[in-house]
C-alpha cells in the first residue's frame, strides 16, 4: 500500500429521496459535507464520482475534485471503478477507498480505519463493522451483520455478511458499514465478475468477492454513521451537524 485515493460515488435518482448529493445541510449539499469528511480523513486525495453535472459542479464550487460517470451504473463500485480508470489511468493509486456519498456524519477516523487490514498482503478488501447496541436493529433485516473469525483484537477476517441474525447464540452481533478499502486489482476483478448467487439472494453486493474467494478483513470501529435515505434521516443529519462536535456516530 503506497498511494490510496478516497472515492465517493455520487447519483442523483434515489427513489427516496431525489437529488439527494444536492440535498441541503447547513447552507452546503450533502456531497460537500462527505467530501470534507473524507479530505479530514487524511488519506490521500478525495475524488467525488458522479452521475450528474449537478453533482459535479457543487463539489468543485467547494474547491474539490469530481468526474462525470455514466448514469447506468448498477452499483457504487462499478461507478467508483469508471472514475479512477478516467482520473489514473497510469494505475498510479493502488488502493481506492470507497465512501459512500449519503454519509455526511462519517467520522473521518473511520476512513483511515479501513486502510488498517491492508497492511496484510493477502488481504484484498477491507471494511468496518460496529457491535450492535440497540436490541432492535438485532432482527432487522435493513442492518447488515457481518460474521468473521477474530485475527487480532478489533480486527476479523470475514466469513459471511447476511440480513438475518446472525451468528446465533449468545455474544456481541456486528452492524456491517458499507465503507470499502480495495487494492486497485482486486476492486477490477470485483468489477468484471457476475453478481453471485448468494449476491443475488441477500442483496448484498460484497457476497459476490466472497464466493469469488476474495478475502475480506473487518475492522472495527466504535459506531455506525447515519446513512441518509429519507427526508427523516436528513432532518437527523441537519441536527448532527449542528452539534459543537460536528460529526457523531450513530447507534
Amino acid at each position: 500500500m503506497s498511494d490510496p485515493i478516497v472515492l465517493v460515488p455520487a447519483r442523483m435518482g434515489s427513489s427516496r429521496l431525489p437529488g439527494k448529493p444536492l440535498a441541503d445541510i447547513h447552507g452546503e449539499p450533502m456531497i460537500v459535507h462527505v467530501w470534507r469528511r473524507a479530505c479530514e480523513a487524511g488519506v490521500g486525495p478525495v475524488l467525488v464520482a458522479a452521475d450528474a453535472p449537478e453533482i459535479v459542479a457543487a463539489v468543485q464550487a467547494a474547491g474539490g475534485h469530481a468526474v462525470l460517470t455514466r448514469a447506468d451504473h448498477e452499483s457504487g463500485s462499478d461507478r467508483i471503478f469508471e472514475a479512477i480508470e478516467a482520473f489514473d489511468p497510469e494505475g498510479r493509486h493502488d488502493v481506492v477507498v470507497n465512501v459512500q456519498g449519503d454519509l455526511p456524519t462519517i467520522d473521518p477516523a473511520s476512513v483511515q480505519a479501513a486502510l488498517l487490514p491492508l497492511s496484510d498482503s493477502r488481504v484484498d478488501i477491507a471494511t468496518l463493522a460496529a457491535v450492535i447496541a440497540l436490541d432492535e436493529e438485532r432482527d432487522n433485516p435493513n442492518v447488515v451483520k457481518v460474521v468473521g473469525a477474530e485475527i487480532a483484537p478489533g480486527r476479523l477476517r470475514a466469513l459471511y455478511f447476511t440480513r438475518a441474525t446472525a451468528p446465533w447464540g449468545d455474544g456481541p452481533l456486528l452492524h456491517h458499514i458499507g465503507l470499502y478499502a480495495y487494492r486497485r486489482k482486486a476492486l477490477e476483478r470485483f468489477v468484471s465478475l457476475p453478481p453471485s448467487p448468494l449476491e443475488r439472494r441477500e442483496k448484498l453486493e460484497q457476497l459476490r468477492a466472497l464466493e469469488a474467494g476474495m478475502r475480506i478483513d473487518v475492522a472495527i470501529v466504535g459506531g455506525v454513521p447515519l446513512g441518509v435515505d429519507t427526508p427523516h434521516d436528513l432532518s437527523r443529519a441537519r441536527e448532527i451537524l449542528a452539534r459543537p462536535a460536528g460529526r457523531h456516530t450513530v447507534q
